[in-house]
């Protein structure tokens, strides 16, 4: 790696889904793995394609049950690209000898490419040198070039083009049980000799899809169609020394694009309008470069190397063309099949960092929860109860996707799943709301859709706490927390938990925070609003009470996970790690063994510390002694040190929350705790999970991290906010921001010094505080801050 390329050397088959995940390339609307052309889908190889929101569902049997799962749809493949001698067999690294082999991904040109030496006969050698791109500026093109050399003895090519309508969704092996033919009415065509077409649409969801190529070279080309895949082929004389060169260029869209009527004539005027290689290659790269001003980022050294990798698989997911989208957070990205695309409260991680970068794509994806306000309205009724529910699993139309059997793949066994129960997910939402609103300024947003759900999340947690006049406090039963790992208690006939901290102490500040808002709110919204939702005679007052009175469980002058944690037996840590080494995945360990993890104080991720994650020290103390409970710095170190005991750190969010927390409660331990953050995918912590997709939350967290967690940042009060911890591992880094209309506002830290530089416009002064002053910054200034002490 070096600081703008991410590159492999040799071939290596065991390796490849990794590296295709990690070098897929995408704009926002689609992306494609970084597989090799040449090679089709198989236990090596997976040459995925997918475009954000296109999601189809279907129904299969398992383990005796008809089980229904919507997922993101594997669209035609656009990349097929092959070549052999005449009438030999079709050459790919499987099956000729590699002389050599090279990919890098280029990070500042958002180029894939590739250099493949294949060794022919009678000493000949075939030289093959590929680029790649998916376009930024225009996010329905994509194009590949393909240079063809040879050394030794003239060698006649043939060369095949296709789109493969032929594709099912087949990149996890834990779902191949299930149905993947997700496409029909499968079509090709030619629209004249250099240009092939495909249309088809999806079996249940009925979303059209269509793409078109063209195929540019020095030969003349023939265009068929084979169903179900659309054929170019050319016939290259190669003379050694002398390249060929064939560039393919691609067009893809589907009936959920804005402004169109045809996603097939379409794709076909698109592709026949769209410039050559050369040209898109340098609007392609204009746009790359104005995303990088955006969201720059400076850490020396592998570390920052990585961070920018995870910037560019961040931006490729959620680019500026996200904003014109009706579409969440997918937590793989668009880069594999793995949770079956769908959205999570991974968004409680990327949209923080988003916020100060590109606001508009944060609002776009808000606006994503609140289009699917009035379905978690109904999954509220469903349970008897008011507000809003909003889904664990999402997809296209806001339904709860959580399946309700996963597999473990170690035992073979399907089993029950219940983290359906997440409910907590409500309050990431509403988090990110105020976050948004906070580093934006939007106050319309604020005013209108944003109070919408705040209101109605905070509804269905009031609606859900129920009083206990033994304790004197209001409880939420029946939940599963971030966790994981516990879905019930030992033995108990029906899942969920009681009391989960993490979910009683968001609820309290969903509802206190909702209560403020109304308050704030201009009186003739504020009284739409009311009349909107119809709050009855007393319900305010309600949430008051709840907001103060929420239980929250101790044991051994700990936090406790839920409600009953504290009776649950120790295991047995050093004696597991002996027998499986990695334990990660402590959950599927136990059950293989016929025993559960419900049973245990073990942890598959950061729980109770998620916490601390969220809220600064100063404002978690502040929601503990509004609920009527001191939790003071040693009670939380307590804490800390109780559950880093007691964690297997089976989610690659594990990681980063554990380092965020770390760096100010234990600073000698946070950087192993950030680089396990940094490497999860790239080195594929997770045992073969990241060939499946990257982990977008934990990308967008490690950069969040920088941002955020070692400054201290925060955007509250129309004021930035900055306290700094100091990391001997990194103590010199900066990046750019967007405030409330500053475009391009610098931060650096270094050497126990602080510069923040505001471009000159006509906006008002930022309002920086800092832990022993405040100072105000204004537009065309850069303000130099000697840092407090151990700061």
């Amino acid at each position: 790696m070096t600081a703008w390329t991410w590159e492999y050397e040799g071939y290596d088959p065991a390796q490849e889904r990794l590296r295709e995940s990690l070098c897929t390339l995408g704009n926002g609307c689609f992306a494609t793995r970084g597989a090799l052309p040449e090679c089709t889908a198989d236990d090596v190889h997976y040459p995925g394609t997918y475009a954000a929101g296109c999601y189809n569902r279907l129904t299969s049997s398992v383990a005796g049950r008809r089980v229904e799962n919507e997922d993101m749809v594997n669209l035609p493949n656009w990349l097929p690209l092959r070549f052999r001698r005449p009438g030999g067999a079709w050459l790919t690294p499987d099956n000729a000898p590699v002389l050599a082999h090279r990919q890098a991904l280029n990070l500042d040109a958002g180029i894939l490419e590739r250099v493949t030496r294949y060794g022919l006969d009678e000493g000949r050698v075939l030289a093959v040198r590929q680029q790649r791109l998916v376009h930024m500026a225009d996010p329905h093109l994509a194009a590949l070039r393909t240079e063809f050399t040879v050394q030794g003895e003239p060698t006649e090519l043939e060369v095949e083009a296709a789109l493969d309508g032929g594709v099912t969704n087949g990149g996890v092996g834990r779902y191949r049980g299930l149905d993947g033919r997700h496409l029909t009415h499968v079509h090709a065509g030619s629209a004249d000799p250099a240009t092939v077409w495909l249309r088809c649409r999806t079996r249940t969801s009925d979303i059209r899809i269509g793409m078109a190529a063209r195929l540019t070279c020095d030969t003349p080309v023939t265009g068929t169609h084979e169903q179900p895949r659309a054929v170019q082929r050319v016939r290259l004389a190669l003379e050694p020394g002398r390249t060929v060169t064939v560039d393919k260029t691609v067009a893809l869209h589907t009936s959920r694009d804005p402004a169109i009527s045809d996603p097939l004539q379409t794709a076909v005027d698109r592709v026949s309008a769209a410039p050559g290689f050369e040209a898109l290659s340098r609007s392609h790269l204009t746009a790359w470069g104005q995303l990088w001003r955006r969201a720059q980022i400076d850490v020396p050294g592998e570390a920052g190397a990585i961070l920018r990798l995870h910037l560019f698989h961040v931006l490729q997911t959620l680019s500026p063309h996200t904003a014109d989208l009706d579409v969440g957070v997918p937590a793989r990205g668009l880069h594999g099949e793995a949770y079956r695309g769908h959205v999570f409260w991974d968004e409680l991680f990327v949209l923080p960092y988003m916020n100060l970068h590109f606001p508009e794509v944060s609002r776009a994806l808000l606006h994503y929860r609140h289009r699917r306000l009035d379905r978690a309205r109904a999954a509220a009724r469903a349970m008897g109860r008011r507000g809003a529910l909003y889904p664990w699993q999402s997809g296209s139309d806001g339904r709860e996707e959580t399946q309700r059997l996963h597999l473990n793949p170690r035992s073979g066994r399907w089993l029950p799943d219940h983290t359906h129960l997440q409910h907590h997910v409500g309050s990431a939402i509403a988090y990110n709301v105020w976050q948004y609103c906070e580093a934006s300024g939007d106050a319309e947003f604020l005013h209108t859709k944003g109070s919408e759900m705040l209101v109605q999340i905070a509804r269905f947690w009031a609606d859900s706490a129920g009083w206990d006049g033994g304790l004197g406090r209001y409880r939420i039963r029946g939940v599963v927390g971030p966790d994981e790992y516990h879905e019930a208690y030992p033995d108990a006939e029906r899942p969920g938990l009681d009391d989960n901290a993490y979910t009683n102490v968001t609820a309290a500040w969903v509802i206190a925070r909702t209560l403020e808002v109304l308050q704030d709110l201009p009186e003739p919204r504020r009284r739409e609003l009311l009349e909107r939702v119809a709050l009855e005679d007393g319900e305010l007052e309600r949430w008051e009470a709840v907001s103060r009175a929420l239980h929250v469980p101790f044991h051994d002058e700990v936090i406790s996970q839920f409600d009953g944690y504290g009776e649950l037996a120790e295991l047995d840590w050093d004696g597991y790690r002996k027998r499986y080494d990695d334990i990660r995945r402590l959950d599927r360990i136990l059950e293989a063994e016929g025993d559960t993890v419900n049973r245990y104080k073990a942890s598959k991720q950061a729980d109770v510390l998620m916490l601390g994650y969220l809220f600064s020290p100063g404002e978690l103390q502040g929601l503990f002694q509004r609920l009527g409970i001191r939790l003071d710095g040693e009670t939380w170190s307590r804490t800390v040190d109780y559950y880093l005991a007691r964690t297997s750190h089976g989610s690659t969010l594990s990681g980063l929350v554990h380092g965020w927390i770390l760096a100010r409660a234990r600073r000698s331990e946070a950087w192993s705790f950030c680089q396990e953050a940094l490497r999860g995918d790239v080195a594929d912590l997770q045992g073969g999970t990241t060939g499946e997709g990257i982990h977008l939350g934990a990308m967008a967290g490690t950069l969040d991290l920088v941002q955020r967690g070692l400054t201290g940042l925060e955007t509250r009060q129309g004021a930035l906010w900055l306290d700094p911890v100091p990391l001997p591992e990194l103590s010199s880094y900066g990046f750019s921001l967007q405030y409330q209309g500053h475009w391009g506002v610098k931060v650096r830290l270094e050497s126990g010094r602080l510069e923040i530089a505001v471009p000159a416009s006509s906006g008002a002064p930022i309002d920086v505080r800092l832990p022993d002053r405040a100072v105000g910054v204004g537009p065309g200034e850069t303000s130099h801050l000697l840092l407090a002490d151990g700061a």
